[in-house]
């Protein structure tokens, strides 16, 4: 077993977590918290890769997808939020379903599989848009996968209908919604949520969605947003809850690690997270979420060169080719709005990792 480690590993500091973790053990939050900390990036890297080897071997898979946003009008005022528009802003957006089923269309001619669809907590439209807008797209290519909609467009869609989040999400899945989006969980800590998502959902308010969306048979992913104002500690927090629902339900298909974009907002930021940084957050989710099979590293908020770079450091998925991005590039983010298959599957060979495409999933698609 100790073979499966380099010898650098086996030498540091970190030689006893990294024993426990290659012989199953789970790791505690004081571990995580520890692994955090710790300057070996190094040793750090080696040991998120064998566990990442251990579950998924050598691949490392992407989504040829589109991203739609229908509306960027909210209700809410995060102070994070460089996307969200009040209807008296000259910038702020709505879409038609009609509009919303033209690109999607034009998008299928390119051979996406998933659309992911998300916007602000619209303060006028109906929940029959949102139906309707599941039925129409549906229609398109019924093996289309909907991921659409965050937790807390979940609870407003709930509030429209005037319906349970249950009785809700069940509608939503009738109409062709397949899996839910894992935005909006930013940091659980109350002190931090309220700092930077003020009248937000709570954290148990987020996990409840998942939770039910997960009864009903559905999938979804979660997030974390780090490197703004939250803490070492509120970062381990914000994992173990994720790990513990999952452990309950086993609905979620992968964690996505967001890197804060410190442009247009009211939080007193000044820059991004470090790529270093960004290494170690996402080693340490692969070590500690071990019951999470997929990692993603998000090229849009990294960029692509440290998301290359982090397939050698737990991370197995680099996410989708999008098409068109908003939520980050409104933020400050400066990578491209779009990636093509061919520079999906480039990127993944030159990080010396076995390209496979997925679908919403993370399951292979067919060549």
């Amino acid at each position: 077993m100790n073979s499966e480690l380099p010898k650098h590993v086996l030498q540091s500091e970190l030689k006893d977590i990294a024993l426990r973790s290659m012989a199953g053990e789970r790791l505690t939050d004081e571990d995580a918290l520890r692994l955090l900390k710790s300057t070996d990036i190094n040793a750090l890297g080696a040991m998120a890769h064998a566990a990442k080897r251990r579950k998924v071997g050598h691949r490392a898979s992407y989504l040829v997808n589109r991203y739609i946003n229908y509306s960027n009008y909210c209700i809410l005022s995060c102070q994070f939020c460089a996307f969200s528009r009040k209807k008296r802003d000259a910038d702020g957006f709505e879409l038609t379903v009609e509009q919303v089923r033209e690109k999607a269309s034009s998008a299928l001619s390119l051979g996406i599989t998933e659309l992911h669809i998300v916007g602000g907590l619209h303060p006028s439209l109906p929940f029959s848009y949102y139906t309707t807008m599941l039925k129409e797209l549906k229609g398109l290519d019924p093996r289309l996968q909907l991921k659409c909609f965050t937790a807390i467009e979940i609870l407003h869609l709930a509030w429209l209908a005037r319906k349970s989040v249950d009785e809700t999400l069940a509608e939503l899945k009738q109409a062709g919604l397949d899996s839910l989006t894992g935005g909006g969980a930013e940091i659980f800590r109350a002190s931090v949520r309220t700092a930077i998502a003020r009248g937000k959902e709570s954290a148990e308010e987020y996990l409840d969605v998942h939770r039910s969306w997960h009864r009903l048979g559905g999938k979804s992913t979660c997030t974390m947003l780090y490197g703004h104002v939250e803490s070492l500690e509120d970062r381990v927090d914000h994992l173990r809850q994720l790990r513990t629902l999952q452990d309950e339900t086993h609905g979620f298909t992968g964690f996505i690690p967001l890197a804060y974009q410190p442009g247009d907002n009211e939080i007193p930021v000044s820059h991004a997270p470090s790529g270093y940084d960004s290494l170690r957050t996402i080693a340490v989710s692969r070590l500690y979420l071990d019951n999470f099979d997929h990692i993603t590293a998000y090229w849009v908020g990294l960029g692509t060169k440290l998301a290359q770079t982090a397939l050698s450091y737990g991370a197995d998925d680099l996410h989708g080719t999008i098409l068109e991005e908003h939520i980050f590039h409104m933020a400050g983010a400066t990578s491209p709005q779009g990636r093509t298959r061919d520079e999906m599957v480039k990127a993944i060979r030159e990080a010396g990792c076995e390209p496979v495409q997925r679908d919403t999933f993370y399951q292979p698609v067919p060549a």
